[in-house]
């Protein structure tokens, strides 16, 4: 056999291997489901990717995370390039609901389904949008605290809220329903406008106690919307010497939280189960690849937790709020 036999079949060879490992790739990435999550490091989205994962995995799919890291450029990016791969499924929880129109627009041209996971978007087509019910849980983690003034004898007491963003859906939610409940309780001495979170961090939320307290030194509560925030408030207090003065209520919950409330620290959680969400938010996404038909949207309830009733509430706080006893 001559040597340009020998070459053009070696080249044939070739060539029919990186086709062939071309068309693996292609029907590997046809089987991928993403998690574009907006910060990674935080608890709730690090449960919500867990229950999303769970789902994804047991339908014989693989699953991989993207971390937007509270940037929208970055989470615009992550989108073309999970669109560039090929994935089956997107399931986002946007860095705000002003951002995610633009992720779906890319999807959406792509034919690739979307399942929202928190946050909510000002427009777009996806397949489902999961949620908390932020402003009943909210309203009634207001309730608590309102409760709490009544038994210290506190009427027209100052509060205040520190908010995640209020470019967000669930952000509107959460502070409309707090301060709905305080008014019905004939409690309208909120400090406004609320001060909004930006990184998210316990050192922002401590410098935030510290502002309030310097310039409303009798304020008498606070609600802290989500969870690692609340470590700064505490720290703040503690050091303002106030710990029995400030009553604290918070939304999403730390590990620490059944702790926190039987001490008294905190008088309230709201607490949001985003490994439930994630299920939610993946099964729905698997619906739709099999061609059923998904409801535009999925309420998710909140556990408000106190110190009477968080010993009850625990067993199944351990895995739709905290992700424990999963894989």
């Amino acid at each position: 056999m001559n040597q340009k036999i020998l070459r053009f079949k070696f080249i044939v060879a070739m060539l029919t291997c990186l086709t062939l490992g071309a068309a693996a790739d292609v029907l590997a990435a046809g089987k991928e489901i993403v998690y574009i999550t907006a910060k990674s490091d935080l608890p709730f989205w690090n449960t919500l990717g867990k229950g999303v994962k769970e789902v994804v995995e047991s339908n014989g799919y693989t699953y991989r995370e993207m971390n937007s890291n509270l940037s929208a450029a970055t989470q615009l990016q992550n989108a073309k390039t999970a669109v560039a791969q090929g994935v089956a499924g997107i399931v986002i929880s946007p860095t705000d609901s002003a951002t995610a129109p633009e992720v779906l627009d890319v999807a959406m041209h792509a034919n690739i389904p979307v399942v929202i996971a928190d946050i909510g978007t000002n427009g777009g087509d996806y397949v489902t949008y999961v949620k908390s019910d932020n402003y009943r849980g909210a309203y009634d983690t207001g309730t608590e605290l309102a409760l709490a003034f009544k038994e210290r004898g506190w009427g027209a007491e100052q509060y205040a809220q520190i908010a995640i963003s209020l470019a967000r859906k669930n952000g509107k939610d959460r502070t409309n329903g707090f301060r709905d409940a305080m008014k019905d309780a004939g409690m309208t001495k909120e400090l406004l406008p609320p001060k909004e979170m930006v990184d998210y961090s316990a050192d922002e939320t401590n410098r935030y106690v510290r502002d309030i307290l310097a310039k409303s030194p009798n304020i008498r509560g606070l609600f802290i919307e989500t969870d690692q925030p609340v470590q700064g408030a505490l720290q703040a207090l503690k050091a303002a010497k106030k710990n029995n003065d400030v009553l604290i209520v918070s939304f999403d919950a730390m590990p620490e939280v059944a702790d926190l409330l039987k001490s008294g620290t905190l008088v309230a959680v709201g607490m949001q189960q985003p490994y439930l969400m994630g299920n939610k938010a993946a099964e729905a996404l698997m619906g739709s690849l099999h061609g059923q038909p998904q409801p535009k949207q999925l309420l998710v309830p909140i556990l408000v937790a106190n110190n009477k009733n968080i010993v009850q509430l625990l067993p199944t706080a351990n895995k739709t709020v905290f992700g424990h006893d999963t894989k």
